[in-house]
């Protein structure tokens, strides 16, 4: 059958891959690019995956090939955003260089603190959100900023840096905690605060990356054919995210901070 002919990419070692692995694998960074591009958390799909359908793939090629997919998907929707909703870049600025700076340095940590130690935390806090945004239903329906001057780009730097480390150092879910911390903490609608988030998140990824690619770990066939899918995903997504307004990316949100609640649950009591 054709879907079980092998073809070997380039930039992976002679891994040799079937059409049809390469094809879910295309599926998977669409739907990732829509994912993300509307609310974040495209991880949660294409990182899965490419551990399930690459064999051999270690967990830091994986890492490190998700962010070539991501950062080509992120660039797509952090463009069309910009010209559609001109997000405030004297917001996204500061915010995206302390992210890249610390995605970096979570990266290079990453080895060194056990991701299980972690999750327990991270899925509480995930269900914290989730529920304080489900009992707000108007938050994030118009901008409404906390603060102004240097005590706002001072709180967003302080985002940056606490959401790219962790970018850096796990992953899963940074657009969303991107997206909730702009609405909660800042002020911001839905909307502007993804149009900011895919700007930040492109830093972050990036950063991860300056780490990962002297490292040797990203399997650039599979990267590309990830995110050239990834880049389709995220120009769709964007488009309809800016059509559809803030209701719509909250109820997105909704859905996927329930997903990786799920996902990383799953993780904890599996063991994986």
């Amino acid at each position: 059958m054709l879907a079980d002919a092998t073809i070997t990419l380039p930039g992976t070692g002679g891994l040799e891959l079937t059409l049809g692995v390469i094809a879910l694998l295309v599926l998977a960074g669409f739907a990732a690019g829509w994912v993300d591009a509307v609310v974040g958390g495209g991880g949660l799909i294409q990182l899965p995956a490419l551990l399930l359908f690459v064999p051999d793939i270690t967990a830091v090629q994986a890492l490190a090939t998700n962010k070539v997919g991501s950062i080509m998907g992120t660039s797509t929707s952090s463009i069309t955003y910009y010209r559609r909703v001109h997000p405030d870049m004297r917001t996204a600025a500061p915010m995206a260089i302390a992210a890249f700076v610390a995605a970096v340095g979570g990266a290079a940590l990453a080895s060194n603190i056990p991701e299980q130690a972690l999750r327990p935390i991270i899925i509480v806090v995930l269900i914290l959100v989730a529920i304080y945004t489900a009992a707000k239903p108007k938050l994030g329906a118009v901008t409404d900023l906390r603060w102004s001057g240097n005590r706002h780009y001072g709180a967003a730097v302080a985002l940056g840096l606490a959401i790219g480390a962790y970018d850096g150092l796990l992953g899963p879910g940074t657009g969303s905690f991107l997206v909730i911390s702009l609405v909660s903490v800042l002020g911001y609608a839905f909307l502007p605060a993804s149009a900011l988030a895919k700007i930040v998140n492109f830093a972050t990824n990036l950063g991860a990356l300056v780490f990962f690619v002297p490292y040797g770990a990203v399997l650039w066939g599979i990267g590309i054919v990830v995110g050239a899918a990834n880049i389709f995903g995220a120009y769709i997504g964007a488009r309809m995210a800016v059509a559809k307004g803030s209701g719509f990316i909250r109820i997105a949100f909704l859905v996927v901070v329930a997903a990786l609640i799920i996902k990383l649950t799953w993780d904890v009591v599996s063991g994986n």
